[in-house]
């Protein structure tokens, strides 16, 4: 599905959510989503993001997923561009991914990046319920459904892009900026041949089967 439009008003279904929330009292609501947990390597990338809810219009947002990778770009420009915005960014790297498994790393990332919006007094997170130290309530394809989600999702899924694409400048043998760490045959291939570097997840199958005493966290679902 393509971007549904330049624009978005204060009216649209996707702010349905924020206005609920402000009609409750609350004032500064972020949404959350992540980037990453499906990769091989690298980190797990968490955004929150808090849109301006004074500006009759906001950047045609949509689920990051659903876009082409030029207007992910275009719109992760424009939303840090945006007056009033509040944004965001934390990280888990990928020695958390492995002591912590990728789960609680997910979390741990999206309440680093929440605590970063001191502003922030309520918490749209994408997904499953995470426990935050703010109130909270959890959006099933929220990233598809709520516009604050939805910026979170392009800030998210391009900041770890262009972190993968640094890493293929110190580990040019793998393919980085191409595949972004995840699972294709290209870099299967390099893992066999150089095996891990530093920055893959060695919890990870196919990463520890070339590590038997690793830990193990079992297959994952390299399209997440």
């Amino acid at each position: 599905m393509a971007r549904q439009s330049a624009v978005l008003r204060q009216d649209d279904e996707l702010l349905l959510s924020e206005r609920q929330l402000r009609a409750e009292g609350f004032s500064w609501i972020a949404g959350v989503d992540e980037a990453g947990r499906g990769p091989l390597a690298g980190t797990v990338v968490a955004a929150a993001v808090v849109l301006p809810r004074d500006l009759e219009e906001l950047p045609g947002v949509f689920d990051s997923k659903q876009l082409t990778e030029s207007e992910r770009e275009e719109l992760f420009e424009e939303l840090y561009a945006l007056p009033g915005i509040k944004i965001g960014v934390a990280s888990a790297t990928a020695e958390e991914i492995d002591r912590l498994n990728i789960l609680r790393a997910t979390h741990t990332a999206m309440r680093r990046a929440v605590a970063k919006i001191a502003e922030a007094d309520f918490v749209l997170v994408d997904g499953l319920p995470v426990q935050f130290e703010l109130p909270s309530r959890n959006i099933v394809k929220g990233d598809a459904k709520c516009a604050s989600i939805a910026a979170a999702s392009i800030i998210a899924k391009v900041t770890r892009d262009r972190e993968m694409v640094e890493l293929d400048r110190q580990y040019p043998q793998y393919g980085f900026a191409r595949h972004k760490g995840y699972g294709t045959a290209e870099h299967l291939d390099a893992l066999k041949k150089y095996g891990p570097s530093p920055v893959h997840r060695k919890s990870f199958r196919p990463v520890y089967e070339l590590l038997p005493d690793s830990p193990v966290q079992g297959t994952l679902d390299f399209g997440i």
